[in-house]
């Protein structure tokens, strides 16, 4: 092995796998996973309570669907517009500034949520809480990406994701308990609860000598700062729309946008209606519904760190390729939920693959272009989870509502197994994480 490798290379077997990080690396990857636990949590709520509110409000099941789709449109603003802001102050300890007023929106729309009296109220502000959610994520990836070294960002990220499967558990399970003592609407006012002192806990870290700290231990052994505490002295504010097209330049993160898109359809297609689903055809009642709703979360963190970490060794484009396959299959099995037994035992199956496409992607868009790389996950995000949300809850819902669940569960299955064809068109960017990110335009 050439002198100049990095202390993983030179490891052996297993050994290699295993990353190593500064302290403070440690402490950024725990607060931002809880800052994306906070995004998990308020994702799960809606759905979640949705049978609730179809009753209180007298709602059929595609007018629930178009409830969902509204908050999914608010997620496509906040990923594109305020996703897109997030690069324009600059990287590293700034990012954090942003990540709060991403917090603000969705606070906002949670409270409100929980006070409206009217349909049309609780519509406007689940859009409102959606450009919260939708603009959070692609902020605090790009955060978390920025205080590890390169050669572990799969890791960092995909560890960092852990917080929606815990979320996907911890979420229906909290909500149940919330409703045996109150409403659907005190669900929502959890958000400002866990989302203040993440904010705080952040800020406190983010500071430039914690960056100074973390580069220098890097360099030490040998490996590459993400971002350099010169590069954000060199930066000022910067034009979005500029970092859009920067992003876009890019055949990476074009393909990235579609495969997101694919993938989030047809997770919104199951999730949205997966209570319902457990109600009607299980005859579980709401609560315990909500609990099993949520099973995936078990075994979603493994998914993450594991498809993250053999995605620096193997590559992005491996990772995303079994992972596809994978939730083709569990998708499939949805079909045969028929009692809380079998929805345990799906659903964790499931989780081993849920989530763990979207930390690959995300670690692939960072690697092609990190001065934009909150642009490039904004747009993913945007269009990804925003507008495949804001169809997709129209379309399952009248699925279900006609011709029922196992038609839906086909079609989304087919979709996963879609995402194979991008996945195929895209450039490989880990294999040397060292070397120059992949060619503009290319």
């Amino acid at each position: 092995m050439a002198s100049n490798a990095t202390p993983q290379e030179r490891a052996g077997g297993i050994r290699r796998y295993i990353p190593r990080g500064h302290p403070i690396s440690w402490w950024m990857l725990l607060v931002t996973t809880g800052a994306i636990l906070i995004t998990s949590i308020d994702r799960t709520i809606l759905p979640t309570v949705l049978p609730a509110i179809l009753k209180e409000f007298n709602l059929s099941t595609s007018q629930g669907g178009l409830l969902v789709s509204l908050s999914f449109a608010g997620m496509a603003i906040g990923g594109i517009i305020l996703g897109t802001l997030g690069d324009s102050p600059g990287r590293g300890p700034r990012r954090a500034w942003m990540w709060g007023v991403a917090l603000l929106f969705e606070i906002v729309g949670a409270v409100a949520t929980a006070l409206s009296v009217t349909l049309n109220q609780l519509r406007a502000f689940r859009i409102l809480g959606g450009m919260g959610e939708g603009s959070m994520e692609p902020v605090n990836v790009a955060m978390v990406g920025e205080w590890w070294q390169k050669e572990n960002r799969g890791f960092a990220v995909g560890t960092h994701h852990t917080g929606f499967p815990i979320g996907q558990f911890l979420g229906p399970a909290l909500i149940g308990a919330l409703l045996a003592v109150g409403t659907w609407r005190t669900s929502f006012l959890v958000i400002p609860l866990i989302g203040i002192p993440i904010f705080i806990l952040q800020v406190i870290l983010a500071k430039r000598r914690n960056l100074e700290k973390i580069n220098s231990w890097i360099r030490e052994r040998r490996m590459t700062p993400s971002v350099t505490t010169d590069q954000i002295e060199g930066e000022g504010w910067t034009n979005p729309w500029e970092n859009v097209k920067l992003a876009l330049s890019y055949r990476n993160v074009r393909l990235a946008v579609l495969t997101n898109f694919l993938l989030l359809f047809s997770e919104f297609g199951i999730a949205s209606f997966l209570t319902l689903q457990l109600t009607k055809e299980a005859g579980l009642s709401l609560g315990a519904a909500s609990v099993v709703s949520g099973a995936s979360g078990i075994t979603g963190w493994i998914g993450q760190i594991v498809w993250g970490t053999v995605s620096d060794h193997k590559g992005r484009k491996f990772s995303l390729g079994i992972i596809s396959v994978g939730l083709c299959v569990a998708t499939l099995a949805m079909i045969f939920i028929q009692s809380a037994a079998l929805g345990w035992i799906i659903l964790i199956g499931w989780g081993l693959f849920r989530n763990s496409p979207y930390p690959v992607l995300y670690s692939s868009v960072i690697d092609t272009v990190p001065d934009a790389a909150s642009s490039g996950m904004g747009l993913m995000i945007g269009v990804g989870l925003g507008v495949s949300g804001t169809i997709v809850g129209s379309v399952s819902g009248y699925i279900i509502q006609h011709f029922g669940f196992s038609w839906n569960y086909l079609l989304l299955a087919a979709i996963y197994l879609s995402t194979l064809i991008p996945v195929l068109l895209m450039r490989e960017t880990a294999k040397s994480p060292t070397e120059n990110p992949v060619a503009a335009g290319s």
